[in-house]
């Protein structure tokens, strides 16, 4: 990354190779574990590789406790450590990161956690870049705007979404109100292609479906703002265009599949869905279920998956640290890999996979991160 100096190429904890398919498939892969570290004895609650600037597809960062860490996946399994940050607040407990972009093209990182306090580094100066206060309650998730990756969103326990520009520091929208969640906030993302929506998803077993349109002005106005971020008028969206109660019970990850929708609660599966709006009844629609992708033993809640890039597989640990690899795009679903190890024991609390799917980490909850790599033999067959 750009003026970080990186340290020899260092290689914590390899594992002997292993991993397990269960089904036949023209997709299929064989993953090994080339890599383990271990952080610390806490949670990592977070594992994130950068999918906004090219340069660094292969970086990643992780955050738990007051710490977030940037590593960088080098060729056979090394895994260098780039970058190390403590936060001054001892109390402090991440449990979310995105990358995110300076309008000059400085990677940044942004965190949030148990404090409500979202944190920006520069990741090129090694600096804290701004610190932002607003949420009332710790911050579950944070994600960026890949279209506008100065612009971030982040999800509360206090019921609220709030969408910022990392630049100027401003709070645009606030997404809560009347028709906003009725408990914790933990999971959000932006649309991939409409720029002006939004999914989050709670405690209150909904799904909502925000639009920013006509607020866009204020959107635009963030970037120019020369006053305190705290004079700007932010305004509240109080109502979405679209709820959903696909899940009984919390959902905690949400991510779009182009205008479809990916979500995952506590009763073992994710499940692919269509949302119908109804034009003239902002709010209400219907929902048609398209696909579901099982996931044993994921019954806790703050479990969270992750695609590759081209949105091709998706993965999800669980409570016994295992991973299910899924082809994402097939009719039906096929299971790809189950990766486990006689030593990955715990709960996997998030996954991350790589640029074209051959890398996949997990971080888990006794502060392990594991590096699964794709059978490169079998990739040029």
């Amino acid at each position: 990354m750009a003026k970080i100096p990186i340290p020899p190429p260092i290689t914590l904890g390899a594992e002997p190779a292993v991993g397990s398919l269960t089904l036949a498939s023209t997709k299929k892969r064989d993953y090994r574990v080339t890599n383990r570290l271990q952080e610390g004895k806490r949670p990592i609650y977070a594992v994130v590789f950068n999918f906004v600037d090219s340069r660094y597809f292969n970086v990643f960062g992780t955050v738990g406790q007051n710490r977030i860490n940037v590593y960088q996946c080098l060729e056979g399994g090394v895994i260098a450590v780039l970058q190390s940050y403590v936060d001054e607040d001892k109390e402090e407990s991440f449990y979310t990161l995105s990358w995110a972009c300076n309008i000059d093209g400085n990677p940044l990182l942004v965190a949030g956690g148990l404090n409500g306090i979202i944190r920006v580094i520069d990741a090129g100066s090694e600096k804290v870049h701004k610190s932002f206060v607003g949420h009332g309650d710790s911050i579950n998730e944070i994600r960026t705007q890949a279209l506008k990756p100065s612009l971030v969103v982040s999800a509360s326990k206090d019921e609220s979404v709030r969408l910022w520009n990392v630049h100027t520091g401003i709070c645009i929208l606030i997404f809560a109100g009347a028709g906003g969640h009725r408990n914790e906030v933990l999971s959000v993302d932006f649309h991939p292609s409409d720029i002006y929506r939004i999914a989050s998803c709670g405690m209150d077993n909904t799904v909502k479906i925000w639009s920013m349109k006509e607020f866009w002005t204020y959107v635009e106005k963030s970037f120019t703002w020369t006053d305190l971020p705290s004079k700007f008028p932010t305004k509240y969206v109080q109502f979405p265009v679209f709820i959903a109660s696909i899940h009984t019970n919390y959902v905690d990850c949400t991510r779009w599949l182009g205008d479809f929708v990916l979500s995952k609660s506590v009763d073992n599966e994710i499940v692919l869905w269509e949302p119908k709006l109804k034009e003239q009844s902002p709010g209400e629609g219907t929902v048609d279920i398209l696909q579901k992708y099982p996931a044993p033993e994921c019954d806790i809640w703050f479990i969270k998956f992750s695609c590759d890039f081209h949105y091709n597989t998706i993965a999800i640990g669980n409570r016994e640290g295992k991973i299910f690899v899924w082809e994402l795009q097939s009719s039906p679903p096929v299971l790809i890999a189950r990766l486990s190890h006689p030593q990955s024991k715990v709960a996997i609390r998030q996954t991350a996979t790589s640029f074209d799917g051959s890398i996949i980490l997990g971080c888990c909850e006794d502060g392990t991160i594991w590096r699964w790599d794709a059978n490169q033999q079998q990739e040029q067959q």
